[in-house]
């Protein structure tokens, strides 16, 4: 992007440290805390990843928008992210697929973006210190006056974002994008054969949906308030607990629906905040990262089988805390050693604090959705 062509713009962060750059995307101020992210590609599924709410993203990729935007990568329906950070930016992608630039995408949206400054230190100055808040503008371009607006904003810790992003509806998952999303086993079966699947929703991915429904699941979505007995209701072959942004521990109402469930004895798969709810609900305690897991390549796994895995997570579930009688972890991150997954012992139930879905990531932990699929098969036979 042309340098004479924008606006400057600001980033500071709570500590006092700035960077000056140039706006893209929509004019203005916005405010969240700062994360970074490794991925090569996939920032379109990054942008709509409703785990991302209430966060400002650092691209470490030196280049962005080179594909431009499309309808059939977005994970929701809009942009999740409070803002977008850059090294470069394009206004011109080169892609069949593409429908509009990122910065169109992201103005059409009202979130801002800052570009031209140097993301390596920026993700350096996050790695030594650990994600904090911050806020990009376009119009406040004095740092101090800047920070005073940061230093207001509520930290991460504590945070319950889960409903900003949950559906306001129950709704059974119907995507016409289905055909070109197929990378695994579509099993069609007629309708009285296929399993239910009760979503809980606490920000979950459409491509979490688009893989259930690929095994063969009816999914049923549910907002991540809906009561034990509305979601028994639907006589579910299974359950699951989706991803989501914030502080688990602050998803109270949540907690106490997984526990109730977990006494139903149903098969259960729960993914990155669905990992923790369940945790917490198991008993076990969570922590916030220093600066947190969101990239493509992250190693997880125990005994030797490593499966490079997709993460997006702040927060991660305390090995200590876990009752080893009735739980045992089955993953751990190769990078740090915090749990990455974890089974019950006697209940048809597991975990993972990764992605499995992808988009944008590798396949290596497809299998997992199978294993649900299993599960549930078998209690139903």
């Amino acid at each position: 992007m042309p340098i004479k062509n924008t606006r400057p713009a600001l980033l500071v962060l709570a500590d006092g440290t700035y960077y000056r750059g140039r706006s893209f995307g929509a004019a203005g101020t916005t405010l969240g805390e700062v994360v970074f992210n490794t991925g090569m590609t996939g920032y379109q599924e990054v942008l709509t990843d409703p785990s991302y709410c209430g966060q400002i993203v650092t691209f470490t990729y030196p280049e962005l928008g080179n594909t431009g935007v499309n309808p059939e990568d977005e994970e929701s329906d809009r942009p999740q992210i409070r803002g977008a950070i850059a090294r470069n930016i394009t206004n011109r992608p080169s892609n069949w697929r593409a429908t509009k630039s990122l910065s169109e995408y992201l103005k059409e949206h009202d979130i801002p973006g800052i570009y031209g400054i140097d993301t390596r230190a920026l993700t350096r100055k996050i790695r030594s210190s650990g994600a904090m808040n911050g806020a990009i503008s376009s119009v406040i371009l004095d740092p101090k006056e800047l920070l005073l607006k940061v230093q207001a904003a509520p930290n991460m810790a504590g945070l319950n974002l889960v409903n900003k992003v949950t559906t306001q509806e129950v709704y059974q998952w119907s995507d016409p994008t289905d055909p070109h999303w197929e990378f695994g086993p579509k099993q069609e079966g007629n309708e009285a054969e296929k399993l239910t699947v009760v979503a809980i929703d606490f920000g979950i991915k459409r491509n979490i949906l688009r893989r259930l429904v690929s095994y063969g699941c009816r999914v049923v979505v549910v907002p991540a308030n809906t009561s034990t007995a509305e979601i028994l209701k639907h006589d579910p072959d299974g359950i699951f607990l989706s991803n989501g942004p914030g502080d688990p521990a602050a998803v109270r109402e949540g907690i106490e629906t997984a526990k109730a469930l977990l006494k139903e004895g149903k098969p259960t798969f729960g993914i990155c905040m669905g990992h923790q709810i369940l945790s917490l609900a198991l008993g076990a305690e969570t922590f916030k990262l220093k600066f947190g897991h969101r990239g493509l390549n992250q190693p997880a796994g125990l005994k030797e089988k490593v499966e490079i895995t997709s993460q997006n997570h702040g927060f991660a579930v305390e090995e200590e805390s876990l009752n080893a009688e009735n739980v045992e972890i089955t993953h751990f991150n190769l990078n740090d050693r915090t749990v990455a997954g974890l089974r019950h012992k006697t209940l048809p139930i597991f975990s993972v604090q990764y992605h499995p879905e992808a988009s944008p990531g590798p396949h290596d932990a497809d299998y997992l959705f199978e294993n649900f699929v299993k599960s549930m098969q078998e209690r139903r036979s």
